[in-house]
């Protein structure tokens, strides 16, 4: 059927007048709500690294079209340049919706409206009036003219599509490399990534975690030092334990329960003490006194655990390895923690041990590092976390007529907590990442994900406050997420295709 320059006429206005809509449409809404669309491109696994580039150029690109198509002299140029955009936004979902690890929430406008899906068709009808106005336009062109010629058209749309969809590829490429391996602090949240969450009601707020093991869960009682108390991770409470400890006359001042089955922990660092006993008779017996004062005592087995203490020579802090022997002997390097500051505040952070692999880890308080040391406090490697502050901003005050030092102002906390499972390190973060909603801040935790053996940030996740509270600490149990919340303890599981769990969970 053949169409009179009448119809052609109309055809081509009221592509260009679609066009026109869609784009002004679609660009003042991301426009108006600017914060919102450039969170969510922020999330993008395609363009999250390049948000704040993007998030301008996408509307001003649109908008720019959009005026170019209302004159007929610059009509097909500006019909080759919406096939293209149209192009580009078309291979941005195809990748999204095959090969992306998760799909984001859709970004400003028209989007919001429609499914990933459902958007793929529109695009790819949009694309088909460009292109058949970019045909229609072809033919009113004189003869002479290459662009007439049905293979210099061929060539020229293979080659736009090709453009179109490179693009899209290298900025998904590179965008993926540096959020996991040169991360400018954009955060990856993806979708739903916790389930099946579950919390209880606990008799008062004294309760801390203590230890967990395979499907258990140990809370220690800070009014009540010598009971146990255990959970399933279903947060069925199993029982309730009370431990046999010796009678010695020690003036206890912060005693402290640490369980790694098939043995707990009796210590208080400023006594200081050490008992070891087994979760079968749950009988302790006097391992260390008087060896060395210690801040955090993390246990390895019941042979050697590894503790945080301040240097007597350098008034340092640094990491120590306790062996109990008949001796209890202790081994201190005081080369790992490095510091910057003053040694004691700067160096502040979290001390764990990772059975999996057999690992210890610490975590600066003040810093983006963590260090990863093997379990016998030598051989170690560094990582650093996703925001940019590398030094601790740190300011101490001596008090002379006390002889004590102590912060003159409160430092900029960037690493909260910290927990370690399989080869994952789990960071309670403190700053706000890139692209960012300051509302969540202000009702989650925000847990960062980082792959220990590929020294690469994986992603980020959401633990929610209980009646306005944060939470107050976390381990992690293979794919469960425990935390204790004031009186609430609370348990969910992770699940995300950024995350392998170290074995499957019962």
């Amino acid at each position: 059927m053949k169409f009179s320059p009448h119809h052609k006429y109309i055809f081509i206005e009221a592509v260009c007048f679609l066009y026109v809509l869609l784009f002004v449409y679609a660009a003042i809404s991301k426009l108006l709500d600017f914060e919102n669309f450039q969170v969510q491109l922020g999330q993008s696994p395609l363009v999250g690294s390049f948000a704040g580039i993007v998030s301008w150029a996408v509307p001003i690109i649109e908008l720019l079209i959009a005026g170019l198509l209302l004159f007929s002299s610059t009509r097909f140029l500006a019909l080759w340049a919406a096939f293209s955009l149209m192009t580009v936004f078309t291979a941005y979902i195809f990748i999204i919706l095959n090969y992306s690890p998760f799909v984001p929430c859709s970004c400003g406008g028209i989007l919001e409206k429609m499914g990933w899906q459902e958007h793929f068709i529109f695009n790819l009808l949009f694309m088909i009036l460009a292109a058949a106005g970019i045909l229609i336009l072809a033919g009113m062109v004189p003869k002479v003219h290459p662009i007439s010629k049905p293979a210099a058209l061929a060539s020229a749309f293979t080659v736009t599509m090709l453009l179109s969809i490179g693009i899209v590829t290298l900025l998904f490429i590179a965008s993926e490399d540096i959020i996991h391996h040169r991360n400018n602090f954009v955060r990856r949240f993806p979708k739903h990534p916790t389930a099946d969450k579950r919390t209880i009601l606990l008799p008062h707020a004294a309760y801390y975690i203590a230890g967990y093991d395979k499907g258990q869960i140990y809370l220690g009682n800070r009014t009540e030092p010598l009971a146990v108390t255990i959970f399933d991770t279903s947060l069925v409470e199993k029982k309730k334990i009370r431990i046999d400890l010796p009678k010695y006359n020690f003036s206890y001042t912060v005693p402290r329960l640490a369980v790694k089955p098939p043995y707990f922990y009796f210590i208080d660092g400023n006594v200081p003490c050490i008992f070891i006993g087994d979760t079968v008779s749950w009988k302790a017996e006097l391992k260390m006194k008087g060896k060395a004062y210690f801040s955090i005592l993390k246990p390895i087995d019941n042979n050697k655990a590894v503790i945080r203490a301040v240097d007597s020579k350098t008034k340092n802090n640094t990491l120590g390895l306790f062996a109990f022997n008949s001796n209890a002997q202790l081994k201190l390097n005081g080369s790992l923690l490095q510091k910057q500051v003053d040694g004691v505040f700067d160096t502040d952070g979290s001390l764990l041990y990772n059975s999996q692999l057999d690992k210890i880890i610490y975590t600066y308080a003040y810093r983006n590092e963590f260090l990863i040391i093997d379990s016998k406090l030598g051989s170690h490697t560094s990582g650093h976390t996703i925001d940019t502050i590398s030094q601790a901003q740190v300011s101490v005050a001596s008090i002379k007529s006390k002889n004590i030092k102590t912060l003159a102002r409160q430092p900029k906390l960037v690493n909260k907590l910290a927990a370690s499972f399989g080869s994952y390190l789990f960071v309670n973060a403190a700053l706000i990442g890139k692209y960012e909603p300051e509302i969540m801040w202000r009702q989650a935790s925000i847990i960062d994900v980082y792959n220990l053996k590929e020294n690469s940030y994986a992603f980020s996740f959401y633990v929610y406050n209980i009646e306005g509270r944060t939470m107050d600490e976390f381990v992690v149990l293979n794919d469960r997420i425990v935390s204790l919340n004031g009186r609430h303890l609370t348990v969910e599981k992770l699940k995300t295709n950024y995350y392998k769990p170290f074995y499957s969970s019962r």
